[in-house]
């Protein structure tokens, strides 16, 4: 129980999953939006919120404002970054530690092409297109003005219009995709990969510097589905799982007991357009 003007426990808990889901589609970074959800916690236990009307829009606030300011630093290290930048998947479905809010704006097509928007945009689009915040309240946050940040979430909502007008597969169709493409890679079957692959498919891989991965996209289904069976053969994974990553099924694959490669796709007309695997340890390690 939290004392006259303080945070109550069970308020938070009420609206930590907005807080750590502002924090995680500013940043795309499950650690980092977990430390920013501590720090608002702490902070907010440490304020006086008796005169706080709408509690859930004060900690959202005080999210993006603080993760405005990590990606804001965090931008320099990115653009070292080795290699393709993938966000941090984030669990979700029955696997997921703990309530999260999922929708289109978490899922992994949707944070690699916001990753391109500046600090600014990336603030602006979330707290209007999916926290519903005004404008002027944005302002607030980004020290700026209510015409500036409606422009500035507007120009971010262009970029990403090819993403959310595409068609996507259902879950189900995915998740047999992605079983087919993994069963014909143990396989050796490059007729049944080229098969499952769009011609024109798209292979990117994060491995951070980390572990050996394509340092460039991969382009054209033939080139994709060797360097899958080439991968195999080298590494001879011993298990795979499907799991749910931002609101989607994603291919889990093991050998002996660690997490190695997590694969996500996008599929049209029953073939995959877009191919990622995420290979970082670093960005593996909470799932």
């Amino acid at each position: 129980m939290g004392t006259a003007g303080s945070l109550a426990e069970a308020d938070w808990e009420a609206h930590r999953p907005a807080v750590f889901g502002a924090a995680y589609r500013i940043l795309g970074s499950v650690a980092e939006a977990e430390d920013v959800a501590q720090d608002v916690w702490l902070r907010a236990n440490a304020a006086d919120l008796t005169d706080v009307r709408d509690l859930r829009a004060w900690l959202v606030t005080l999210a993006a404002r603080t993760s405005y300011n990590v990606l804001k630093s965090a931008r320099v290290r990115r653009e070292s970054y080795v290699g393709h930048w993938l966000p941090e998947p984030l669990l979700t479905g029955p696997d997921a530690a703990a309530q999260v809010l999922v929708d289109e704006s978490v899922g992994t097509a949707m944070l690699v092409v916001m990753e391109a928007l500046s600090p600014a945009e990336r603030v602006a689009l979330v707290l209007h297109d999916v926290f519903d915040f005004p404008f002027d309240r944005i302002a607030e946050v980004l020290g700026s003005t209510s015409v500036a940040s409606r422009k500035l979430a507007s120009r971010a909502r262009a970029r990403i219009a090819d993403v959310k007008e595409q068609p996507r597969a259902s879950k189900t169709e995915t998740e047999r995709v992605l079983k087919a493409f993994k069963a014909a890679a143990d396989a050796g079957d490059m007729a049944e990969l080229v098969e499952l692959l769009h011609p024109e498919a798209v292979y990117v891989a994060d491995g951070g510097g980390k572990v050996t991965a394509a340092r460039r996209p991969v382009l054209g289904a033939e080139r994709v589905a060797r360097l899958a069976v080439r991968q195999i053969e080298l590494r001879r994974p011993t298990a795979f799982r499907i799991v749910e990553v931002n609101g989607w099924p994603a291919l889990a694959t093991y050998d002996n007991g660690e997490l190695v490669w997590l694969d996500t796709v996008e599929i049209a007309n029953g073939r995959i357009t877009e191919f990622r695997r995420l290979a970082n340890p670093e960005k593996l390690g909470h799932i």
